[in-house]
């Protein structure tokens, strides 16, 4: 319902809108104005709004509605300025900028003595204005007409009664009584003959006299009675004398405002400080040539202390920004920038510094690029991780391709800085990509400093890419024939030992390391074994933690007598060698029978040998198949095999020769001598033991046979054991000697019917001479 009937309000009322909502009221003494704080309902912004109440107060609505006139007539920097005026038949609405009583200052005695000065300064140049160049008498100069703005400039208001004596009829005439207590800062002449009387009197003599309460009142805190007037209490020494002229009580000899400040600003006067120097240099300083410019900057960190707070803020702070931005201020204006910047607070520094510098990083001057990353550590708590990720960052790494070599340098260390405000994806994608460019620079301090951001980094990067990147670049830095590049590798891969992955510090890092170990330079080789010592002491404490094996344990013979397989260690002997020994010690351990020394081999007359037998040609080794037959003797088995007569091609053919580079690699020792060894522990021979071949076929001893006959040479002539005549059988193959004869006549025999065949493994008495022998020696 309440909202219903403002709405019906609203609409039937005539009143023009004022676009600006009131806020708190501010107490102020000796005006007709209530002062409350405001904010611009369109775009937030702060302002004051002063508020005159007609049906209140009606009989000074004729300086309500002057001081209105005056303000937006008025254009001068010491005014106070006036952004929008409401008037209705029951109040008066004001909205100007946001301004303080300079009262409440004054009274707690917060202003220092040269901020005191600068103020009084400005007022003193705001009333020359008024009284010389527009003519007109303020006639309303006191401490409450004073304010204070957002930037800590002096603005000057309280126009009720200004008028212009240029008008025969003007309103100060007729309405100078009517101001909050006029009596007590009514001149002399005023106070004796009224108001009229300033028309026989010079034009500034009004304002000089209130002028100087001001001064008093300015370093005094209040005025109280008449009676102090004249009084130098607080007052600075270098002011007496002016300060006593604008006081006198004739008002032809008066001192003028104009002049008091023309005075103050001579050689060692009152107003030659360097607070209103540099207040009046910072207007032109975009048109300062440089000397001048670093002049003034000097001046300016020497009185940053005298400086109102908010002066740096609102005042300085955007004349400096502005002449970086386009009147050529460079970096020594931006350190400045940067001082004046520690003293806003987060609110101001978002509104005020993040879209210049923002902007700044996109302005292709080299100097401004580096000072911007010099100055990055002052900056990057006041800026956002959105600002830098998304604002700063992608206009920053255009300094990694610069072709000035600081560029580059100082935009990797920058990386530092900003690398908390960056996502995962961009520090793991692109600023990965350009650190990869530099880490090949042709400079090789900015190789250098390439490895030393990527070891401060290393914590902020991917699990999966911090494996792949960091021991690749590292390592590759290793390499670099800088010899501090060399050493800052080293100092990253210790400072990372603790991010590294096992494997890779086993597999990858230490290999690396050891060419370190012994380089040229002492700085090196004693690094590399500082960081060589950390990743051995870690890989062998995770080495301790490891278990003895990785396979199953070991199992012995099993239940149903299965033996362990061959190659499996059955023991805990020591050495490297451990599991061979144990192996053929088992293999040893399951054959059964003996084994002959040479001394003790079996030797066959010519009447024993079977007619089966092939001949042997080389007596180095046994054929293939003496070999088949020596494992069976030796294994002391009897296998049943039917009779084979070998076919005559394999009777006078040659066996294979061995290929002797196997033997060449393992030595000269022969196989003989090796049985020998083994027999020596061996019990005596088992006694004679039937063999049956079963008549089975060495095929493969044949198929070798016959391929060494085809490819082997015959012997040159001389050389070729003498031989009986040759004689033609059946089969068409030539025999030799006596044995060959007793082969031929068995040939021509009918097969015998299969019968079991007995070797003789006696000790032959004498050697044999004929070929056969040497088949088993």
């Amino acid at each position: 319902m309440d909202f219903l009937k403002s709405a019906v309000a609203s609409a039937i009322s005539k009143d023009p809108p004022f676009p600006y909502k009131f806020g708190d009221r501010l107490t102020v003494d000796q005006s007709i104005w209530a002062l409350h704080n405001g904010m611009k309902r369109e775009d937030g912004s702060d302002c004051s709004i002063f508020a005159f109440d007609i049906t209140a107060d009606r009989s000074r609505l004729p300086l309500a509605r002057n001081a209105v006139r005056k303000m937006r007539t008025l254009r001068h920097p010491g005014v106070i300025r006036v952004y929008d005026t409401v008037e209705t038949e029951t109040y008066i609405y004001v909205a100007t900028e946001r301004v303080t009583p300079l009262a409440w200052s004054a009274r707690r005695k917060s202003l220092s003595a040269e901020t005191s000065k600068w103020g009084l300064f400005t007022i003193a140049n705001t009333l020359s204005f008024i009284n010389d160049e527009a003519s007109s008498i303020h006639g309303n100069i006191r401490l409450s007409s004073v304010y204070i703005s957002q930037s800590g400039e002096w603005r000057l208001g309280g126009f009720e009664v200004l008028s212009s004596m240029k008008d025969d009829d003007a309103l100060i005439y007729r309405h100078g009584s009517f101001t909050p207590e006029s009596g007590g800062y009514a001149p002399p002449e005023i106070a004796k003959s009224g108001w009229d009387t300033i028309k026989r009197h010079p034009l500034s003599a009004v304002d000089s006299y209130d002028f100087g309460i001001l001064v008093f009142e300015d370093f005094n805190g209040c005025f109280i009675t008449s009676d102090q007037i004249g009084q130098t209490k607080n007052v600075p020494p270098s002011m007496y004398q002016s300060y006593k002229r604008l006081l006198n009580a004739n008002p032809k000899a008066r001192l003028s405002v104009s002049h008091f400040r023309d005075q103050g600003r001579r050689s060692g006067g009152f107003f030659e400080t360097p607070l209103i120097k540099l207040s009046e240099g910072l207007e032109s300083l975009g048109l300062k040539s440089d000397g001048e410019r670093e002049e003034f900057l000097r001046e300016l960190d020497e009185a940053s202390e005298d400086f109102p707070e908010e002066f740096f803020c609102v005042k300085v702070l955007p004349e400096l920004l502005k002449s970086i931005e386009f009147g050529g201020g460079g970096p020594k204006v931006f350190a400045s920038v940067m001082n004046i910047g520690k003293k806003l607070s987060e609110e101001d520094w978002e509104s005020r510094l993040t879209p210049v510098v923002v902007r700044l990083f996109s302005n292709p001057d080299r100097a401004i690029r580096v000072c911007l990353v010099d100055n990055l550590p002052n900056m990057i708590d006041h800026l956002s991780q959105k600002v830098v990720n998304d604002k700063i960052f992608p206009q920053m790494v255009t300094g990694f391709t610069d072709v000035a070599p600081l560029v580059r340098e100082q935009t990797v260390k920058a990386v530092l800085i900003v690398i908390t405000k960056l996502s995962d994806r961009t520090i793991n994608g692109e600023l990965l990509k350009h650190l990869a460019k530099t880490s090949n620079d042709e400079q090789p301090g900015i190789r250098t400093n390439t490895t030393i951001c990527l070891g401060k980094i290393a914590r902020n990067l991917g699990t999966n890419t911090r494996q792949k990147v960091l021991v690749a670049a590292f390592a590759r830095s290793l390499r670099d024939p800088f010899v501090h590049a060399r050493n800052a590798a080293l100092l990253a891969l210790a400072a990372t030992s603790a991010l590294c992955n096992v494997d890779d510090g086993a597999g990858k890092i230490l290999p690396a390391l050891c060419p370190s170990l012994i380089d040229r330079e002492k700085l090196v080789r004693d690094q590399a074994n500082k960081c060589f010592d950390v990743y051995l002491q870690r890989i062998r404490k995770y080495g301790n933690s490891l278990p003895d094996t990785a396979l199953p344990p070991p199992t012995t013979t099993s239940a149903n007598g299965a033996v362990p397989r061959m190659g499996t260690p059955q023991n805990d002997n020591a050495g490297w060698a451990g599991w061979a020994i144990s192996s053929f010690t088992n293999k040893l351990a399951t054959a059964s029978g003996d084994m002959q020394s040479k001394a003790a081999k079996p030797q066959l007359s010519k009447n024993d040998r079977s007619s089966f037998i092939p001949p042997a040609a080389d007596s180095s080794r046994p054929s293939a198949y003496a070999s088949t037959l020596h494992q069976q003797a030796v294994t002391g088995t009897s296998t049943p095999a039917p009779t084979w007569t070998p076919p005559p091609e394999q009777l006078f053919s040659t066996p294979p020769e061995d290929d002797e580079e196997i033997d060449d690699a393992w030595g000269e020792m022969a196989e003989d001598d090796f049985f020998d060894a083994i027999s020596e522990h061996k019990p005596p021979l088992a006694p004679p033991v039937s063999f049956d071949d079963g008549g089975e076929p060495d095929f493969e001893g044949w198929l070798n046979a016959q391929a060494q006959a085809k490819s082997k040479a015959p012997l040159p002539k001389g050389l070729a054991k003498p031989s009986a005549p040759a004689r033609t059988t059946t089969t068409g193959s030539v025999g030799s000697g006596a044995g060959a004869k007793k082969l031929a006549s068995t040939i021509a025999k009918p097969k015998p019917p299969p019968a079991t065949k007995t070797i003789n493994t006696k000790p032959k008495e004498a050697a044999a001479d004929d070929d056969w022998g040497d088949a088993w020696d």
